[in-house]
């Protein structure tokens, strides 16, 4: 067991964050039927239209807490590998019948396994996540009075997460290498007879377990409602936060700067098969901002979401709270919303929220030689589940065929159709309902390139622009940019954008008034490195942060 200096040993899970569909079935089954309290009704902070749901006991304390983001209308997620894929509570070892004929009278009937010498009952909640209970003699948790389950049955909190892996080696090498858990054990999984390994925390309450199913040929799943969006793993305080940060950056993780979460603060981080994991503070915790007694009865906003109160109630679906009986939002809830086409002519991958519930949208422009799939994983490092993330596919992986330093008319005709191609997924987002100032427009080199000289054309500007490693192609336009904010950055050796060009390019955006960080990255290369994503989330952010 090791961990880095200035921390101990990760004590267990925190939380778990999971997309939801439909948000009145949601918090009717995880207090109704499995009798969790709602301690908090909130927005998720990345998109503050949308509830941030989340239970727990009866104080929400770290172990016990899963959370949800219904996105109404959702198709459902796929499982697939590198992922968590169920999520296990600790339930009174005597409970079992109990527990078995509930979930059968609620129409969610559950199958019995045995793993590692406990009982296990496997059910679907309504969204289709895997969810367990472990039977066993657990540790104690807050009960809340007024749930529906008898006291002498109520969960205790979790017991584990499960995730489908292509290898274990590199978890096991973030787990014990580097956050102290200890290696429990290896079994053949009664579900799939793939080994399982577990991990184990060093705490002795609750949420000790992290379990990694090895499943090497197996595809990854498509993110959706049941889909489980990260787990997040405990650590004391905010400084013992920050050395976990430093630790696992320079171990190559690239973990995100801190996030206010209000009840607690973030990191995040994939481990190398694609598992996101957060590490998050105990403090200060759910009844920081109104009483026990009243938690989950009011929709609670950060200081910085509070001017938009009135705007961001018009846009919530009606919640009704079982516990309290009183409606949050003012939306009535409609119907699932169809699933959008493709952009007409235009052969785009799009990730993240599905277009019909975006408000938000990221276009990612691939560099030459590359392909949509490549920018598409983009998406994975900006973890920003506001938006609808699109990527279109270059004719023969290039945008245009000459460098963009070539004279214009060498790079005709497939120069306009490249820009043709941009507008026509920017018009398709608008058909939806997403105007352009709602999209991020973001590119790598020649798609960079590409990226920055559509924002100086175009009759309608982006709401923000990501050029990594990339120039203006012609410098000779005009007309006023209005504060349009652009993120660039490049080796100052980059043989393929020459500093002179990306200087040039920086200096007649800001002439035409957009508000343009430009830095230049001794080491970069022709790629992107961790400042420049942080700096690109950030303008994501921004742009996402106003409804």
């Amino acid at each position: 067991m090791t961990t880095p200096p200035g921390t101990t040993p990760v004590q267990g899970l925190h939380h778990v964050t999971i997309m939801a569909s439909d948000p009145q079935r949601n918090v009717d089954f995880y207090t109704g039927v499995l009798g969790q309290r709602l301690v908090k009704v909130t927005v998720n902070f990345d998109d503050p239209g949308t509830y941030h749901l989340y239970y727990g006991d009866q104080t929400g304390q770290p172990g016990t807490v899963m959370t949800h983001f219904p996105w109404p209308g959702a198709r459902r997620g796929t499982r697939g590998s590198g992922e968590v894929v169920a999520v296990a509570y600790s339930a009174p070892l005597a409970s079992r019948a109990y527990w078995a004929e509930r979930l059968h009278s609620a129409g969610f009937p559950a199958t019995l396994q045995r793993r590692f010498g406990q009982e296990v009952l496997v059910f679907e909640d309504p969204d289709g996540t895997t969810t367990e209970l472990v039977f066993e003699d657990g540790a104690a948790v807050e009960p809340w009075p007024a749930s529906p389950v008898p006291a002498e049955h109520a969960l205790r909190g979790f017991h584990s997460v499960t995730a489908w892996v292509r290898d274990v080696a590199p978890v096991r090498a973030l787990l014990a290498g580097q956050l102290g858990f200890t290696e429990h054990g290896t079994e053949a999984d009664p579900a799939t007879a793939s080994p399982r390994t577990r991990f184990q925390g060093s705490g002795a309450g609750v949420g000790l377990y992290v379990d990694m199913v090895e499943r090497p040929g197996l595809a990854r799943g498509h993110f959706g409602a049941g889909s489980v969006h990260h787990v997040a793993l405990r650590t004391r305080d905010d400084a013992e936060q920050a050395a976990y940060l430093s630790a696992l950056d320079a171990a190559g993780y690239r973990p995100t700067p801190v996030q206010d979460r209000q009840y607690f603060h973030s990191i995040y981080f994939r481990e190398p098969n694609g598992v996101l994991f957060e590490i998050a503070t105990d403090a200060p915790g759910f009844p920081s901002d109104e009483p026990v007694a009243e938690l989950g009865r009011h929709l609670k906003l950060p200081a910085w979401y509070e001017a938009q109160r009135p705007q961001i109630e018009a846009h919530l679906p009606q919640l009704r709270s079982p516990e309290y009986g009183v409606t949050l939002g003012t939306r009535p809830l409609g119907g699932a919303a169809p699933a959008p086409a493709e952009a007409p002519g235009v052969n785009v991958l799009t990730a993240g929220r599905p277009l019909g519930e975006a408000r938000v949208a990221a276009v990612l422009l691939h560099g030459r030689g590359g392909a949509a799939q490549d920018i598409l994983s983009l998406e994975r490092e900006f973890n920003l589940s506001a938006f609808a993330y699109l990527a279109p596919q270059a004719p023969g992986n290039t945008w245009y065929p000459h460098s963009f330093l070539a004279p214009v008319e060498q790079n005709q005709p497939q120069l306009d159709e490249a820009l043709a191609t941009v507008d026509a997924v920017f018009a398709h987002l608008a058909e939806h309902g997403i105007p352009a100032d709602r999209v991020v427009l973001a590119g790598f080199s020649q798609g960079a390139c590409l990226a920055l000289e559509y924002a100086s054309r175009a009759a309608q500007r982006p709401g923000a622009v990501v050029a990594f490693s990339g120039g203006l192609i012609t410098l000779d336009r005009t007309g006023d940019l209005g504060g349009l904010p652009v993120f660039m950055g490049v080796d100052p050796h980059d043989s393929h954008i020459p500093l002179g060009r990306f200087t040039d390019t920086a200096e007649h955006l800001r002439a035409r008034g957009a508000a343009v960080d430009a830095r230049v990255l001794p080491g970069l290369g022709h790629s992107i490195n961790r400042e420049e994503l942080d700096a690109a989330r950030a303008l994501l952010g921004q742009v996402a942060g106003t409804l």
